[in-house]
């Protein structure tokens, strides 16, 4: 592999009304390797991406960028595509009515005299859905199509355009295990045709097994660029760089003080809302007490979510039967106000679609769920308002100069932040907390457990749903596992090990109890 560089990046400072985003960060990427980009939320990856890309265009940060060892300065994603840079975000770009062809080809359409060619484009969707390695229909809509498949027909539409340097923001945040490893895999056949990417991950473990570089970003600073194979790196000496302080601890200690129950689940029962026979939720049995923190842990389709949104307002399936029982009293929560009236809160997995208003403020995010505490005959009282989200921007530590900022301009972590506070301000009893730290950096997490640690301490009785294992290990007490929308078992802290959930994760139809 030569050792030419692809791209620099010297100098690069770019600054927003209040806020110094990058500040002299500099960046080399070499020919054909496959290059890690860390940092904590708020660092400023996403933001040298998008001054990459013609997001930020020339002119409106200072520095240089070179690419194939010509200076480059580009207006708009346009101008960097041409030239063979693609960027893939996030939160993906594709339209979910139109078919798998006609996403590939949106903007680059396929043409013969004038109109559409749909012979060749589908013909060469087909060459391109190979070629990344997924086995679907052009013709099929893409909005039919799981995420992980979504993500490999945003790579199929960069290869359309002959890219030469392909960039991955955060590519398998919403990922399970296996789409992951399949998109990793594929990382490693587009290095060996020479394509050159950059990849920003918060998942060490992912950046260890492919990254053959990888520059860490601290406060919009650039820190280091190591060698991950000369270097020898672990993610302890990633996480030490990224957070500028060793973590001796990942999750913060905690001893519990658990008191009576709180929430009581028995025999519920949910089925799918358009599939009439196909039961999502069976049977399920479960019990949380105040101070304690419990855990709820199964493979993608367990029906976990499933689980917590039909408890929480019946917000999901249709035909739910068992009861709720709350102090050991039979309550409904037929609707999600029924819900939170009776202290039941719900933070979602997917806090930019459904857990926040992204382009409101913090302010009115924090009292969405609550305006009746800051209201007095049918008015809200703004300046309450303010104070109150003043009180959870401090105690939070909401990285926000304001509460008068837009959710959507924070970093996940801080968004995450902000869900909590939502929550939080009606004064829940419970609290389901849906993939609390999914998508932010190991020092954001550690704040939320923290966070979490302190909402049992004050006597909620908490219920912790995550994908990492290691995650349910290190805060829960106690630990449910589903399997096909069945409890099939439940371990203490003391008692539980990643093989021992896995064991019962993998259980189809017996029920222990």
């Amino acid at each position: 592999m030569t050792t030419q560089n692809i791209l620099e990046m010297h100098s690069i400072t770019k600054t927003f009304p209040g806020v110094k985003a990058l500040q002299d960060v500099s960046l080399a990427v070499r020919r054909g390797e496959i290059h890690a980009i860390c940092g904590e939320n708020g660092a400023g990856k996403s933001t040298l991406m998008k001054v990459l890309s013609g997001v930020y265009p020339a002119g409106t940060y200072d520095g240089e960028i070179r690419f194939e060892g010509e200076p480059v300065q580009f207006g708009s994603i346009n101008d960097s595509e041409d030239r063979g840079i693609v960027i893939i975000h996030q939160e993906l770009a594709l339209v979910p009515f139109l078919s798998v062809a006609e996403n590939i080809f949106l903007g680059n359409e396929r043409q013969g005299r004038g109109l559409i060619d749909w012979n060749r484009t589908n013909h060469e969707a087909a060459e391109l859905l190979a070629r990344v390695g997924l086995d679907e229909n052009p013709v099929t809509p893409v909005g039919q199509l799981g995420v992980g498949k979504q993500q490999l027909v945003e790579i199929a539409k960069a290869l359309s355009k002959r890219v030469k340097l392909l960039i991955l923001d955060e590519p398998t945040a919403a990922l399970n295990d296996s789409d992951s490893a399949h998109l990793l895999g594929l990382l490693r056949q587009l290095q060996e045709q020479g394509i050159t990417s950059i990849m920003i991950s918060h998942k060490l473990n992912e950046i260890a097994e492919v990254a053959d570089s990888t520059t860490i970003i601290r406060d919009g600073r650039t820190i280091e660029t190591l060698d991950m194979k000369a270097d020898a790196v672990t993610q302890e000496r990633i996480i030490k760089a990224m957070v500028g302080r060793d973590l001796d601890h990942r999750y913060p200690e905690h001893t519990p003080t658990i008191g009576a129950e709180v929430l009581r689940v028995e025999d519920w029962t949910v089925y799918h809302p358009t599939q009439v026979d196909r039961v999502v939720v069976d049977h399920a049995n479960l019990d949380v007490r105040a101070g304690e923190i419990v855990g709820i842990a199964g493979l993608m389709g367990a029906g976990r979510t499933e689980l917590a949104m039909s408890i929480f307002g019946h917000s999901y399936g249709r035909n739910i039967s068992g009861k709720v029982f709350l102090h050991g009293k039979e309550i409904q929560t037929r609707t999600v106000s029924e819900a939170i009236d009776h202290g039941l809160a719900y933070a979602t997995e997917d806090r930019k679609k459904y857990g926040l208003n992204l382009i409101e403020d913090i302010r009115s995010n924090v009292s969405a769920a609550n305006l009746g505490g800051l209201s007095k005959l049918g008015w809200i009282n703004g300046n309450e308002e303010i104070k109150v989200a003043e009180e959870y921007r401090a105690s939070m530590n909401i990285k926000s100069p304001t509460v008068m900022a837009l959710t959507g301009k924070l970093s996940g972590g801080n968004q995450q932040k902000v869900v909590l506070s939502k929550w939080i301000f009606t004064d829940p009893q419970v609290l389901i907390l849906d993939e609390p730290t999914r998508g932010i950096d190991v020092g954001a997490k550690y704040e939320i457990y923290t966070i979490i640690n302190g909402l049992a301490d004050a006597g909620k009785a908490v219920i912790v749903i995550s994908s990492e294992l290691p995650e349910l290990l290190g805060i829960c007490d106690r630990i449910f596992t589903l399997s096909a929308g069945r409890i099939t078992g439940q371990l203490t802290r003391e008692d539980a090990t990643q093989e021992g959930l896995m064991e019962l994760m993998t259980k189809e139809r017996e029920t222990v109890r």
